[in-house]
């Protein structure tokens, strides 16, 4: 007797049982699969301390802690749909999700007018990926081999897609510059109603155009990595994985995680300057250091345990590609969305930034272009994030 036309069968001659929907079994693994869903309980003790207000410290220190654990969840969620909907579709499905939280955090900063805390974090985002996630990785796998080696050319598409993501920053603060507007460290993003140095009609039309652009060619890369060279940038000999979690309750999850992460974002940013002033943090510090450790807690752990265990390939995935995501896409994306929202958001970051993005983006390049890696260029790249930590902290 032939099977039901609408039971899908496997070689083996079962049916595929990871799509039926079971939504206990499979919140049951996303829930106690990693240990720091412990901090969860954070999540409505944030809740809690924005209604019965309490102290901007405690608002901050509860939703900062909350946000670890939702950022696992939404990567292990993302991670088990994707491995439903076939390469291109689930590489296409991470590269989206891959750094939700700041995307959360910059929208919702974005909202409420907190426009330098909006480069801040993607600008922490990137450094922290590049220097501290990759730097570990990268000294943590010389405890397991004396050398690794990696896919060179793949790893020159991504740092040349970075290389250009960081000269599209410096081309609108030199304009900015050359416009007689001085440095931009006094203040260079400003609502044009409410501040005459706000920055001008041709800036604003400079990093509108230049963030299409980048986006477009955000798009070719990702066409490039997913379609017509993934081979190059697939590790050996990888296993394959069997799904924790059916479909469904994959994406019903997505979508709740995120909900719950913009609250958690809201109060976060609500209550970071006040914060600053009460222990006399720069605000800067907090936004691109602290921030980020947030958003890439669990790309840090993955990138290290993936190093240590030599596949390099998906490491420098993890920690240079959502560098990427964030540079040629995430933060041209916001400048878009900033448009009908009336923000005027731009491409100028501050002149030290642009310093400092410019260095990190070159010592990357440097140390990936003979396609090997050792524990002392891990250590370069951490010693670099410590440098450049303090010189916020001082500032």
């Amino acid at each position: 007797m032939p099977p039901h036309e609408s039971t899908p069968l496997l070689g083996d001659g079962h049916a595929d049982e990871s799509d039926k929907f079971d939504f206990v079994k499979s919140t049951r693994w996303l829930l106690t699969n990693s240990w720091l869903n412990v901090l969860l309980i954070a999540v409505p003790l944030c809740f809690v301390a924005e209604a019965m207000e309490w102290s901007a410290v405690k608002r901050f220190v509860t939703s900062f802690i909350a946000i670890v654990p939702l950022a696992k969840l939404l990567g292990d969620a993302t991670e088990q749909l994707s491995m439903k909907m076939g390469q291109t579709t689930g590489g296409l499905l991470n590269a989206t999700f891959g750094n939700a939280v700041e995307l959360i955090v910059a929208i919702v900063a974005l909202l409420q007018n907190e426009l330098e805390l909006v480069q801040n974090s993607l600008l922490g985002s990137v450094l922290s990926n590049l220097l501290l996630v990759l730097g570990m990785s990268f000294f943590a796998s010389g405890f397991y081999f004396y050398e690794s080696t990696f896919q060179v050319t793949a790893a020159q598409a991504s740092s040349s897609l970075l290389t250009l993501s960081c000269i599209t920053l410096i081309i609108p603060a030199a304009y900015h510059a050359s416009e007689g507007k001085g440095d931009l460290a006094s203040g260079w993003l400003f609502n044009a109603a409410s501040d005459p140095d706000a920055p001008s009609d041709k800036l604003l039309i400079l990093s509108r155009g230049t963030s299409i652009m980048l986006l477009g060619a955000y798009i070719a890369y990702l066409i490039f990595q997913l379609r017509t060279h993934s081979g190059l940038f697939e590790a050996e000999e990888e296993e394959e994985e069997t799904p924790e979690m059916d479909k469904y309750s994959a994406g019903v999850w997505l979508l709740i995680v995120t909900i719950v992460t913009a609250f958690a974002a809201d109060v976060l940013v609500g209550s970071i300057d006040e914060t600053a002033q009460q222990w006399h943090l720069p605000p800067r510090f907090i936004g691109i250091i602290l921030l980020p450790l947030v958003g890439n807690a669990a790309e840090h752990v993955t990138s290290v345990w993936m190093a240590c265990k030599g596949k390099m390939e998906l490491t420098i995935g993890v920690a240079v590609g959502s560098s990427i995501q964030i540079a040629a896409g995430m933060i041209p994306l916001v400048v878009l969305i900033a448009w009908p929202l009336h923000r005027d958001l731009t491409l100028a970051f501050h002149n030290f930034d642009t310093i400092i993005m410019f260095v990190s983006v070159m010592l990357v390049n440097l140390l990936l272009q003979d396609g090997r890696t050792n524990w002392l260029e891990g250590l370069m790249l951490m010693v670099l994030y410590a440098v450049i930590a303090l010189s916020y902290f001082v500032a």
